[in-house]
């Protein structure tokens, strides 16, 4: 794979400085904004919603990537896609209809995804891999930022992307691979030979020390690692 996409979550950023941090992203090389929804439901944690959304679009031309870990996920699809979400994906677990809310997020203008746990198996994908542009597995379990990555990760990308390729080989539509939790320079290139071609990173970016070159440093960074 020559080049990955970087996808720093804000989740790590500084809040009081949200709009100057993604353009600040932007400016370095980042692909997409990683935003990291939380309910105090779901995932024992709560973080941002549509409103917090709406206010950075302005601020950036990249794709805002809408991680939900909420429950129930519809009645918030159509809020983030007004609030400018391009991507916009869920955890299968929360929803009662997953092929519906898969259709639901396509149908309000964006790109559909689902969203594995470590612990959750892939076979959600196998009915509904018409309807997916995007497979997000998480390399930590969801609600907090600065975790270590767990190895079991590594196989499990290998098999979503082998379903991937398997899918694509008959036809079927492109399917972005992602993964988010614990990526640093000195595991991203173990990650992307997995099979992934997006990487979220939250701390690694927005605690990079401006001696290391700061965000564009680590963006460099990450990216040589990848193909390292």
């Amino acid at each position: 794979m020559s080049t990955v996409r970087i996808a720093p979550s804000i989740l790590s950023a500084d809040f009081a400085r949200l709009g100057e941090e993604v353009r600040a992203i932007e400016a370095a090389g980042a692909d997409w904004v990683h935003f990291d929804v939380m309910d105090n439901h779901y995932v024992p944690n709560l973080t941002i919603g549509p409103l917090v959304c709406e206010a950075i679009r302005p601020h950036v031309q990249i794709p805002i990537d809408v991680h939900l870990m909420v429950e129930p996920v519809d009645a918030l699809v159509p809020l983030f896609a007004k609030a400018g979400a391009n991507i916009i994906t869920f955890h299968p677990e929360a929803s009662r209809h997953v092929d519906r809310t898969l259709q639901m997020i396509r149908d309000h203008g964006c790109k559909a995804g689902l969203v594995f746990n470590p612990a959750t198996p892939l076979e959600w994908m196998d009915h509904v891999m018409d309807r997916l542009d995007v497979v997000l597995l998480m390399s930590v379990n969801p609600g907090f930022g600065g975790q270590k990555f767990i190895p079991s990760t590594l196989p499990k990308l290998q098999a979503a992307r082998q379903r991937i390729n398997t899918h694509a080989a008959r036809g079927g539509q492109s399917i972005v691979l992602e993964v988010d939790g614990g990526v640093k320079t000195d595991n991203i290139a173990q990650i992307v030979a997995a099979g992934a071609d997006t990487c979220v990173a939250g701390s690694a970016v927005f605690g990079a020390p401006d001696a290391d070159g700061g965000y564009r440093g680590v963006m460099q960074a990450l990216k040589q690692a990848a193909v390292a």
